[in-house]
């Protein structure tokens, strides 16, 4: 048995000083008072911890983008950069692709998780979008979605494709019908929806969309855009990207005001550590320029920050509490992608896997106590 003490607890639901946590056989036993004589202790020195962070969209590790080398290779930089940012909780993100890259890509998503549960599965985003809201997404690659494709990706990745970015007016109601039956939870991205189309596909069952603000129509005083539609409805979760490049901070403060508990945080980071300074890939080439990753049209090609970063941005400039910048990076996304029951919280039966860092998010670090 391992007892981590002296160490502030972001639960997901509160915070509690004064507390430790029990860990044994892989697993969170009980978060008390009490101190038990006989266990081997963690000291964390007055430092807060939480459940590991969690990035529902990383597209690249330290040096390697994983569309572009979509193997074991790339997935193993993925994962030791997330766990070196205090982010071992991830979705691998998969932009537009070719068919056979996509089925390429499931596979060693499968592989690698088997072995690291910590890298959560595949976010697939595209190619199934909206050339209009494309963004730096390959124009030759994006398609209109065909029954015999979905039931390809459906057969092959529903149970490791945790989430699928689309745009869901280039769906027959019959195509979003049978994915939504899967557990695959369908993020509306790179779209034109209006905002009638946008309630009418949240009703069908879509609970999320892909990066707020971002490659979406915006909000007028007369048409209100999918954004309008999200404000409009308490059921769909937002990630954003609290970068002050993908929004404003002004933005970002409207969208916490108006989403709540549904509002959280990604990276959508094309590299960590901004170590990598540009990349060509098929079609799409992106360079860093003055902290942003840019293709050669302008267009935002994936963001340069991390999930240490998003959180403090969140307090520094979005006005939000740590504790709550805490939860958008831990149980939220949880919620989103309904893994809540198994992740994004310390309380008994959950795993134990942690992040540990100051109160300034200048020092953290990942906690892995699961053996």
């Amino acid at each position: 048995m391992q007892v981590i003490t002296n160490a502030v607890i972001y639960t997901g639901e509160t915070v509690l000083k004064g507390y430790c946590i029990l860990v044994d056989k892989n697993k969170i036993i009980a978060v008390q008072q009490e101190l038990p004589g006989d266990a081997e202790r963690i000291d964390l020195a007055g430092k807060n911890i939480s459940a590991g962070f969690n990035d529902l969209q990383l597209n690249g590790g330290f040096d390697l983008y994983f569309s572009k080398q979509p193997d074991q290779r790339s997935l193993t930089d993925l994962y030791q950069a997330g766990v070196a940012f205090a982010t071992p909780y991830f979705l691998t993100t998969l932009i537009s692709s070719p068919r056979q890259t996509i089925l390429e890509a499931i596979k060693a998503v499968r592989e690698f998780h088997q072995q690291h549960p910590t890298m959560l599965g595949m976010h697939l985003e595209g190619p199934f979008m909206n050339p209009g809201k494309r963004g730096a997404h390959n124009p030759d690659i994006i398609r209109k979605p065909t029954d015999s494709e979905l039931d390809e990706i459906i057969d092959l990745g529903a149970d490791i494709i945790k989430v699928m970015t689309i745009a869901p007016e280039c769906f027959t109601d019959a195509q979003l019908e049978k994915l939504l039956k899967t557990d695959i939870v369908l993020s509306a991205g790179h779209s034109m929806m209006t905002y009638e189309q946008a309630q009418k596909y949240f009703s069908m069952g879509i609970t999320l969309v892909t990066h707020l603000y971002n490659a979406m129509t915006q909000m007028g005083h007369r048409e209100c855009g999918t954004v309008g539609a999200v404000f409009d409805n308490d059921a769909v979760y937002a990630p954003i990207i609290l970068d002050g490049g993908h929004c404003s901070y002004a933005a970002a403060r409207i969208a916490h005001r108006q989403k709540g508990d549904k509002l959280f945080l990604i990276s959508d980071a094309a590299f960590l550590g901004r170590r990598k300074k540009a990349m060509e890939w098929d079609g799409l080439s992106i360079k860093l320029v003055d902290g942003f990753y840019r293709d050669s049209a302008g267009n935002l090609g994936g963001a340069a920050i991390s999930m240490p970063e998003a959180i403090k941005n969140a307090v520094d400039f979005a006005g939000i509490s740590l504790q709550e910048a805490v939860e958008m990076a831990t149980s939220r996304p949880a919620a989103a992608i309904t893994m809540e029951d198994r992740i994004g919280f310390i309380k008994p039966g959950y795993p134990p896997v942690f992040s540990v860092f100051n109160n300034d998010l200048s020092e953290y670090e990942t906690l892995d106590l699961a053996g």
